[in-house]
């Protein structure tokens, strides 16, 4: 007990330590219990922390906040309608197109798998091949008996839920952007007094999470358009679905391009087969997956701090588990935020660095 109570007094002595600890528990339960419920909230702070760097570039050019603010969200709630009644009835399309051509993909995947006993007889037997073939059907017909009982009784709940989300999406970036200062100064009134320690751990925060969420956007954005174009002029169908679900993979760093693979090699090779278009499709899918990671990445991230590979997959792994989409999302900027208060997180001894008033 004694060398509890000599390890406590040493790390949590400082006010400012109590004060950080006393604000991590209090937000991560918040985010535990409650982050269901805040998702349109989470939602709007994205998009916000998106548009404040468009903001404060024409601050810089000597516009008015208001004025700014009053631009920046009108192009966005524009490019919100377009995204709505534009895209949305395309991508309804290709998933109905797809689920249609599901019949023939088994079919075809069954042909496949019949012939691994007469190529492979020392690997597959006739039995095996069967069994799995059984299986295959069998969880599709689930699948789809799911997803039709799915639709049937949620697709109200989920357009009820789209059209919230598209009235209170905009009205709360708009307030964000618009009352940023106020909200700061009415947030910080419930702050602990001594904050240095704080102060400084959010400025730190604050950078990484802005860079990272305004590089992540740009990066699906010129994934998917790349892919798209690429997908079209090579002949692919679905290529609308397909190129965001390529883009919307660079969410999860290295993990998701790999999973992303699957889908468009199975498309690839059930529409033109082992041929040279299938060559060219997967040559060319290889080339923007190395150009994103090699190239753009490094390009968009230079100012995110850098984290080791390991710890992007653990806090995928760990963050995902916790908070599911938000957790997968927000995996990199959260690890920042530890790997930012441990850089500020004073040693033993040693005092803390004073931070200029805010």
């Amino acid at each position: 007990m004694q060398l509890i109570r000599d390890w406590f007094r040493q790390h949590f002595d400082n006010p400012q330590v109590i004060g950080l600890a006393a604000v991590l528990i209090v937000g991560m339960t918040l985010f535990l219990f409650f982050s269901s419920m805040l998702a349109p909230v989470i939602a709007s702070l994205v998009l916000a922390y998106l548009l404040e760097g468009v903001v404060r570039s024409l601050e810089r050019f000597g516009v008015p906040r208001m004025l700014a603010v009053s631009f920046v969200f009108l192009v966005f709630f524009v490019g919100l309608l377009l995204f709505f009644f534009a895209l949305i009835p395309i991508l309804i399309r290709q998933i109905g197109q797809l689920v249609d051509e599901l019949p023939k993909i088994l079919n075809a995947s069954q042909a496949l798998l019949l012939q691994l006993p007469q190529q492979y007889p020392q690997l597959f037997s006739e039995e095996q091949v069967n069994d799995l073939i059984f299986s295959i059907r069998r969880e599709a017909l689930d699948f789809s008996q799911r997803l039709l009982t799915s639709m049937s009784f949620q697709s109200v709940i989920v357009l009820i839920t789209l059209l919230v989300y598209l009235v209170l999406l905009p009205f709360l970036v708009f307030f964000f952007l618009k009352d940023k200062r106020s909200l700061i100064e009415w947030l910080s009134r419930f702050l602990p007094r001594d904050r240095e320690l704080l102060i400084t751990i959010w400025r730190d925060v604050d950078r990484q999470i802005g860079n990272y969420i305004r590089g992540k956007f740009l990066e699906i954005l010129i994934v998917w358009a790349v892919t798209y174009a690429t997908f079209s002029l090579l002949g692919l169908s679905f290529a609308m679905l397909l190129s965001l679900v390529v883009g919307l993979s660079v969410i999860i760093p290295y993990i998701g391009a790999a999973v992303v693979t699957v889908p468009v090699g199975l498309i690839a090779y059930f529409q033109f087969g082992f041929s040279s278009e299938f060559v060219w499709i997967m040559v060319a899918y290889g080339i923007i997956q190395a150009l994103d990671g090699n190239v753009l990445v490094p390009i968009l991230f230079s100012e995110v701090v850098n984290l080791h590979p390991v710890a992007i997959i653990v806090a995928i792994l760990v963050f995902g588990g916790i908070w599911g989409f938000w957790g997968v999302f927000f995996a990199i900027p959260l690890a920042t935020v530890i790997q930012a208060i441990l850089k500020a997180w004073p040693r033993t001894g040693e005092p803390l660095e004073e931070s200029p008033a805010q």
